[in-house]
């Protein structure tokens, strides 16, 4: 595998991680569900006539459940770091399942390099939003970083 193509597979991992990870919050979807459902139908798959980029499975798999499984203790680094007056409720569920799944990156995926992360979740979130939300993407993971990484 090339490094373009590890890239670019990282990258749907990523983009599906967040729409697993929505779909759990919106259905309540139990995770063994949720993973089969997205190795079986989503990565790689063809719909609409649109071909989706294979994603790397278990890097899809890691973030989807590592999130999950770590959702209390990523919820509270998100919540620290939102401006007063806001809590992680006020957050649309596509901002949740993006800061979440970049969180988690984050505190247990010290072989990704943060500016790598940053950068992936910058992207999904201009696949969801206008240039301010990515910029509060960017802001927000950053000083999760600061706090995370050394």
């Amino acid at each position: 595998m090339t490094a373009a193509t590890r890239s670019r597979s990282r990258s749907a991992a990523r983009l599906a991680a967040v729409q697993a990870l929505y779909q759990q919050e919106m259905e309540g979807t139990p995770l063994a569900r949720l993973l089969h459902e997205f190795h079986d139908h989503r990565l790689g798959a063809t719909i609409e006539d649109e071909t989706y980029h294979d994603a790397e499975r278990d890097f899809f798999d890691d973030i989807v459940t590592g999130a999950d499984a770590r959702r209390d203790e990523i919820d509270s680094l998100i919540g620290e770091r939102l401006a007063e007056g806001w809590s992680l409720e006020r957050l649309d569920r596509p901002m949740r399942a993006i800061l979440r799944a970049g969180a988690y990156e984050l505190i247990a995926r010290p072989d990704v390099p943060v500016a790598s992360v940053i950068s992936e979740y910058v992207d999904v979130a201009h696949a969801f939003y206008d240039k301010r939300e990515s910029g509060f993407v960017n802001g927000l993971l950053d000083a999760i970083a600061k706090r995370t990484r050394t």
